[in-house]
């Protein structure tokens, strides 16, 4: 071979890059002393040459091609922490593309079998339906959360949130987080007893049952995912709360009930499509009563330059197919334009950082049993999308924003006291 995958290494990403390659050929490049990553063939070249990088090293990754020496599977942050923070390729000059050529062409370039865990291209999903049409819509859902309900048990905790927590301090555990995440938006959307909440996008329930339960409202959550719905309608029951809430297996544009005192929206808006946005708040708007207040959680870009789908092609074909995201502040425009006053808004970015990082160390500590409901290659996928989330909040590659609005009467009454309470309010009541 004209020259080592070491060499190949060194010449195009450097030395300085806090990793060390030791490669099939026998050679070594990078580091002396940094992470160990090892080349085990030529077919994983191939994936990470004919794929985008997150695409490619992951699908190199799940077929046992590539390996970190030392790795925790369940929490790999240290590695994703390098790999993200300051890994770039350096462009070839013109003389050298006759090397890099001849490389390519010694390695057997050509595009490996697709790893089971990855959805179809984006172009090929076409066969189900439109984008964020309701069939596709629910497809992508049932990619993302149809895995078993015992690993999100495992992962997420008692709580069963899959959303970003609040950290009141620095001492909260990630239960106390979830909780006092729910809370907050209870004092946010100002709930009080015999109101009604609608819960869209609800997951397995955690924001009915606390409303429900520490704020006398009756709620509906609606969620795609019939294993989520089928989980929190059999808590309801455990807990005594049926006839108050309900959890329903549905497309939140299938709820025709209105007059609603308050809507939650948690993490639901990263799969609706930002040219939805203006429906999609038109539709919460109209489910609400003359002052009822509309709160909308989710994960953002950190600008506004750029809206739609995922630039991060990993996100894309392994986790969120379909997802999209755009600036809280386009966010805020389309809610003022549907008609809805914004009233407040907060970046919660810290608080999801350290959210997927309790998520990471709970698979981790779970890895076995994790393998044993989900597979190996399903939970490698969530150890690196964990993990490399976490890195992305901490960088500021992406952040998490509430923002709370109300749908103000004819006569501009708005229902809103002169100054907020909510964070002066005890934050769990018993």
């Amino acid at each position: 071979m004209s020259m080592t995958v070491g060499e190949a290494f060194d010449r195009y990403l450097g030395p300085g890059t806090g990793l060390r390659i030791e490669a099939y050929d026998g050679s070594t490049g990078g580091d002396p002393d940094g992470q160990v990553v090892r080349i085990h063939s030529a077919k994983a070249l191939n994936y990470l040459f004919t794929a985008s990088r997150s695409v490619g090293l992951m699908r190199a990754y799940l077929a046992d091609e590539i390996s970190f020496d030392g790795m925790d599977e369940g929490n790999p942050y240290r590695e994703l922490s390098l790999y993200l923070g300051g890994l770039s390729v350096r462009r070839p000059q013109l003389r050298e593309l006759p090397d890099l050529a001849r490389f390519v062409r010694e390695t057997g370039l050509h595009v490996p079998e697709i790893p089971p865990q990855e959805a179809p291209a984006p172009w090929r999903r076409i066969a189900y339906g439109l984008r964020h049409g309701r069939a596709r819509d629910a497809k992508a859902i049932q990619h993302h959360y149809d895995v078993s309900n015992k690993f999100y048990e495992m992962v997420l905790g008692p709580s069963m949130a899959y959303t970003c927590a609040v950290y009141p301090d620095d001492e909260a555990t990630l239960e106390e987080a979830q909780s006092y995440k729910f809370d907050l938006v209870c004092r946010k959307l100002g709930l009080q007893p015999g109101m009604r909440l609608l819960d869209v996008g609800c997951g397995w329930g955690g924001m009915v049952r606390h409303a429900v339960t520490h704020y006398g409202v009756t709620a509906l959550g609606v969620t795609l995912s019939r294993n989520q719905a089928t989980w929190g309608q059999e808590m309801l029951a455990r807990e005594g709360l049926t006839d108050r809430a309900e959890i329903r297996h549905s497309d939140y544009r299938h709820v025709t009930e209105r007059g609603f005192d308050a809507v939650s929206s948690i993490g639901l808006t990263e799969h609706v499509g930002v040219r939805n946005y203006p429906a999609y708040f038109r539709f919460l708007r109209d489910r609400l009563r003359d002052q009822g207040r509309l709160l909308n959680h989710c994960i953002t870009r950190p600008d506004n330059k750029r809206n739609g789908p995922l630039k991060d092609q990993f996100t894309n074909r392994f986790t969120f197919p379909d997802g999209e995201l755009s600036g809280s502040g386009h966010i805020v425009r389309v809610m003022e334009d549907t008609g809805l006053e914004v009233r407040h808004q907060e970046n919660l970015r810290e608080h999801y950082a350290r959210t997927t990082g309790a998520w990471s160390q709970n698979l981790s500590d779970n890895w076995e049993a994790c393998i044993a409901q989900a597979g190996l290659g399903t939970a490698r996928v969530w150890g690196a999308y964990l993990a490399g989330s976490r890195v992305n909040f901490e960088l500021n590659n992406i952040q998490l924003h509430q923002v709370l609005a109300v749908r103000t009467s004819a006569s501009g009454d708005s229902g809103f006291e002169l100054r907020p309470t909510w964070e002066t309010e005890a934050a769990v009541r018993d």
